[in-house]
């Protein structure tokens, strides 16, 4: 059995793992950057190594540097947790054949679910629908892709077959747009995940966005931990997260749950892993599945009491763990709300010293976060502070739990998300759950 376990990243994810593994008897080594020499992780962490510069290039997705870390600590595995270096394939690689475990499904698993084409065609063979669009590479004739394009119809949407969080993607809603959308997808894409190569997909007006968490011990055994709704996004960057999905087709949901487990299972899916779906009109459409640990993971920790970071060391680790569907029981509802340090209005980053600042609590809410008073949020990584999270046994009553989670907290010297979701929990048509994922951007924000 693995002692020593290397966790490969920052902020709210690594102090989140530190946790898991002291509950299971497991020594830490925190890495960091120059710019993060504050962070709370770095306190509780057994041990801890500096990777390198502020600029994550050249710290936390430095590949060769953070396995010398773990070879000149001893460490026995590397924890990816989510961004970063979570679903490199190459570098889950790298890390098995330094003789460190690495904690999630196989590279080669990592590689095929990455790719999002080589994705859409093995859930497919599951009876779990994708898009419609060209699944293929597009050819370089410009004729060509606008033939493709009047095939499937416009609007459409070009997607990179690499990375996610709204990079490389592009709607289009006529043959003028499409050439130069299709140019500057490729760009996003290449910049940010060495990769060019786009496709594309009929663009689904109006749908929610509908994620399935499933756990897979490696061995052909798997669960899932029902659904969260995802819907309320800017820019394809989710900002509240639900569990579960409220308003679905029994039937229709039921026969995709089925689907994704029986997916898992044939995969000998080792870890946790998120299918995503758009949902619309009662039918479901695979958009990827996401190969670790999501940040919205807390609110399916709370309506099953499932530990989804004790399990992923746990299966990686060879400890004791056994995946039986009917342990798992649903109870109540969940919401999650993302703290960011952006303002409410137009969303842009505001990094900065929090000069003062309170944490809610009280029965049914839960708080995830690196910060503390005094901490310098840095502008070089994700905005995100902290997740506030309410559980409670219906979606009315966690919304009310919320709202008073949010009466309660406040952080002062930098601005951040607060008062966005303190309107959003207050609107009408969120309360009533008729909100999709252009709803924010769309509606909310032009009426706020």
């Amino acid at each position: 059995m693995s002692k020593k376990v290397l966790i490969a990243n920052r902020g709210e994810i690594s102090l989140r793992a530190i946790r898991a593994c002291k509950e299971l008897g497991l020594k830490t080594v925190c890495i960091y950057s120059e710019g993060d020499k504050e962070l709370k992780s770095l306190r509780f962490s057994d041990e801890s190594v500096c990777v390198g510069p502020a600029d994550p290039t050249k710290s936390y997705l430095d590949a060769p540097t953070i396995l010398s870390a773990a070879d000149v600590t001893g460490s026995d595995a590397i924890y990816p947790g989510y961004g970063f270096l979570a679903e490199d394939h190459s570098f889950a690689e790298q890390c098995n054949l330094s003789g460190f475990k690495f904690i999630g499904p196989s590279s080669e698993t990592i590689r095929q679910m990455g790719d999002k084409i080589t994705a859409k065609s093995i859930v497919t063979k599951y009876g779990i629908d994708g898009v419609p669009g060209f699944d293929n590479e597009l050819p370089d004739n410009e004729e060509e892709i606008l033939k493709i394009a009047d095939e499937i119809g416009y609007p459409l949407i070009v997607k990179a077959t690499a990375g996610g969080g709204g990079r490389g993607m592009k709607i289009v809603r006529s043959s003028k747009e499409l050439i130069n959308s299709v140019q500057i997808a490729k760009q996003e894409a290449l910049n940010g995940f060495g990769n060019d190569i786009v496709y594309f997909e009929k663009f689904i007006e109006n749908p929610r966005h509908i994620e399935i968490q499933v756990v897979g011990d490696g061995k052909g055994n798997a669960i899932h931990l029902g659904t969260r709704d995802c819907s309320i996004q800017r820019r394809h960057q989710k900002l509240i997260e639900e569990a579960p999905a409220r308003d679905i087709n029994k039937k229709k949901l039921d026969e995709v749950l089925k689907n994704c487990v029986n997916l898992c299972k044939d995969l000998n899916y080792e870890g946790v892993g998120t299918l995503e779906f758009l949902y619309e009109k009662e039918c479901f459409y695979f958009l990827e599945m996401n190969t670790r640990i999501q940040v919205e993971h807390p609110v399916t920790e709370m309506i099953t009491g499932f530990d989804l970071v004790k399990a992923q060391l746990r299966i990686a680790l060879g400890l004791p763990m056994t995946l039986n569907q009917s342990d798992i029981n649903f109870r109540g509802h969940a919401i999650e709300c993302r703290i960011n340090a952006e303002d409410s209005v137009n969303f842009i980053p505001n990094p900065g010293k929090i000069t003062r600042m309170h944490i809610p609590g009280g029965f049914g809410i839960r708080y995830d976060s690196h910060i503390y008073n005094g901490y310098e949020v840095p502008p070089y990584y994700d905005s995100m502070l902290a997740k506030i999270i309410s559980l409670a046994g219906s979606r009315k009553s966690a919304i009310k739990r919320m709202l008073s989670a949010l009466d309660e907290f406040f952080i002062e010297g930098i601005q951040t998300t607060h008062q966005f979701h303190q309107k959003m929990l207050k609107d009408e048509k969120f309360i009533k759950n008729q909100h999709t994922i252009n709803y924010l951007e769309n509606e909310f924000l032009n009426n706020a």
